[in-house]
């Protein structure tokens, strides 16, 4: 039997690619919910909340808003179904609430479902080890559509934490600086940098640069389809099916974590 896979905010950009991206996948789609601001018809089955969805899926993919991201994974754990979380810019005490559910259901919250982010963060964190930060600074430049409301993104904070990973600490730890204006000092020696750009329609751009005095190394990707993000997460999905409780993310699913 395919797996029912429902999605949160199904009216939505993304809910449409994910409903596409799931039928080529082989999946059935349970249908999904609607935002109080866009009513309007889908050609899906539309449930009127999400417990109504979650007690009709065999998993839920959300794309929604941060503001309901700790809600979405609370009623997730009650009904007991695995959960794809593709929100960015949850709060720490979100982050927290996403992280209590994901004891009770099979989570995969992500910064970014592409197949070549992911990868990139793997080779962030295999390069920061290698590349002594008293000798190269690392600078991270994302450019995203003039829509975003989130600076640094999501992924660009998750290429930070996979430098610091790398070097042994975090990104907390290593100090970041963004937003340099006027006479902002010198930059500290381990911090992690960080330049946010919004303009256009731009998908997203992400450059991760080690600067030494006598070399720079640039790691960039490139998205040009919102699709590549539809099609992780439908993968993601299928790969949730059956896992134990715990709180994953992309480099699980595609079996280049650490470890």
């Amino acid at each position: 039997m395919a797996a029912r896979i429902g999605i949160l905010g199904i009216a939505g950009r993304m809910g449409r690619l994910l409903a596409e991206e799931m039928t080529a996948a082989g999946a059935t789609l349970a249908g999904g919910t609607l935002r109080a601001s866009n009513p309007g018809g889908t050609g899906y089955p539309v449930f009127p909340d999400v417990p109504a969805l979650l007690a009709a899926c065999d998993v839920a993919i959300d794309f929604t808003h941060a503001s309901a991201a700790a809600g979405h994974a609370e009623a997730a754990a009650r009904a007991g179904k695995p959960l794809i979380l593709g929100t960015s810019g949850l709060s720490a005490a979100q982050e927290e609430a996403v992280a209590a559910a994901a004891r009770r259901i099979p989570l995969v919250y992500a910064a970014n479902f592409a197949p070549g982010v992911n990868l990139l963060f793997a080779l962030a964190q295999r390069m920061a080890a290698a590349l002594p930060p008293e000798q190269y600074d690392a600078e991270i430049v994302e450019m995203h559509h003039r829509q975003k409301v989130d600076a640094p993104s999501g992924t660009a904070l998750a290429l930070g934490r996979a430098v610091a990973r790398g070097r042994g600490t975090t990104l907390e730890q290593a100090g970041v600086e963004s937003g340099r204006d006027g006479h902002a000092g010198a930059r500290r020696t381990g911090a992690i940098g960080f330049a946010a750009l919004r303009g256009g329609q731009v998908v997203g751009e992400h450059t991760l640069l080690f600067a030494a005095g006598s070399e720079h190394i640039a790691l960039t990707h490139r998205s040009f389809d919102r699709r590549v993000y539809a099609t992780g997460a439908v993968r993601a999905a299928l790969w949730a099916l059956g896992r134990p409780p715990g709180l994953y993310d992309m480099q699980d699913v595609l079996g280049t974590a650490a470890g």
